[in-house]
């Protein structure tokens, strides 16, 4: 285990194959569910890694999510904090009561009952892609033929943004994504697609549409501003997060042939596969994070106002106390509990859009071609290690 002093872990995203979470966090959580660590700013805080601990952190109204009380787990981590921090409407980073009021604004638009109205549409998008993929003929990238169409088309089409726009979301998601970005080049992508946000705002301001942006400017609560970050956060988390899920999903079901025909040959195994999946896998590289706004006691364990608390959430999803058989994936399983949509307040707001975009992708996918298999062999698929939210760049396949 590395420790930078006595007694402190620092933390990693260094991956030794490509499902599992980093060794060194595993055995951490073998030992015990929360550890002092060393935050790469010097802060001394905590990493916790057991799953009831990591619950009981997001649920806790002492601890909070704002930027400016963080410390960064790792270096590059750092410019992303001190730029989130500036713009107002990126909800994900308040506390209630202003976390409340984003919230209570948006979540009528992604209800159970929402994507159920959604599901016609979302279905006729795969369809598509899946025809655009036969007439196209392997091998092909699954990521740019499949994966990254199918969630950038529907929150684009949630939200009321020009699908016809797409490249210059994505390049700029790409680069706040990317651990490697520097702040000049992370400030530059944010300025760019707020620019855009801002133009696409005024446009609907003057000619009204029926969507997610066209109702939060008619309802007129929120300033231009505060739209702007609302926009940026819903596009961005929109397709990137589930992009990489069906990503890494079907990368996971191609090397688990078993578990692969479950999901295209039984309807009644989808739902639980999804969860699965998504506990399995856990795309969040790093976190969540949270910091404690007054002393707590944890389980015994003393966490002191100021001090920052970072869950390694792919960890915490395979603790064998909550999930038996932790290490293996069984698309039977009942996976329910997993933290990969978070817990408590800050529970992911589109996370019923997400699992009914996978529910109808990895099924469609896999019953219209059958003989889907990777075109590289799988060491050769580049793995996402480099980006804040972990999935594959390229997906070879042929079938």
């Amino acid at each position: 285990m590395t420790e930078a002093t006595p007694g402190l872990m620092t933390y990693t995203t260094a991956r030794e194959r490509p499902f599992d979470p980093p060794d060194e966090l595993t055995r951490a959580r073998e030992e015990l569910p929360i550890h002092r660590m060393i935050y790469a700013d010097g802060h001394e805080g905590w990493l916790i890694t057991g799953w009831a601990l990591a619950r009981a952190v997001l649920a806790h109204p002492s601890f909070s999510t704002r930027p400016e009380l963080l410390h960064p787990p790792i270096q590059q981590r750092l410019i992303n904090l001190q730029e989130i921090r500036k713009q107002p409407g990126f909800f994900l980073r308040m506390d209630p009561p202003e976390h409340t009021r984003f919230r209570r604004l948006l979540t009528g638009q992604f209800t159970v009952r929402r994507m159920k109205q959604l599901e016609p549409r979302i279905a006729q998008i795969t369809e598509d892609r899946l025809d655009a993929m036969e007439r196209e003929g392997g091998p092909l990238d699954l990521v740019q033929s499949f994966a990254l169409p199918i969630p950038s088309l529907v929150i684009c089409e949630l939200l009321g943004v020009p699908y016809d726009d797409r490249e210059r979301f994505h390049a700029d998601s790409a680069v706040m994504l990317n651990l490697q970005s520097t702040p000049e080049q992370i400030r530059a992508a944010i300025d760019d697609l707020l620019d855009y946000l801002r133009a696409l705002i005024k446009r609907k301001r003057a000619e009204p549409t029926d969507d997610l942006l066209g109702g939060l400017v008619e309802g007129g609560e929120l300033d231009d501003e505060e739209l702007a970050g609302v926009g940026l956060l819903l596009l961005v988390a929109g397709h990137e997060t589930t992009a990489n899920m069906l990503g890494l999903g079907t990368f996971a079901l191609l090397t688990n042939p078993r578990q692969l025909a479950a999901v295209r040959d039984d309807p009644a195994v989808v739902e639980n596969a999804v969860e699965e999946l998504l506990r399995y896998l856990t795309i969040i590289h790093i976190g969540p994070m949270r910091t404690a706004l007054e002393d707590v006691d944890l389980d015994g364990h003393l966490i002191r106002a100021g001090e920052v608390v970072t869950i390694a959430a792919a960890v915490a999803n395979r603790d064998p106390e909550k999930f038996g058989d932790s290490e293996t994936l069984d698309v039977t399983r009942s996976a329910h509990g997993h933290l990969t949509f978070g817990h408590g307040v800050h529970q992911c707001l589109g996370q019923q859009l997400a699992r009914t975009e996978m529910r109808i992708a990895y099924p469609a996918l896999l019953r219209r071609f059958p003989g889907l298999r990777l075109a590289v062999p799988p060491q050769d698929v580049p793995m996402r290690s480099d980006m804040s939210i972990y999935g594959v760049h390229r997906l070879p396949v042929t079938w």
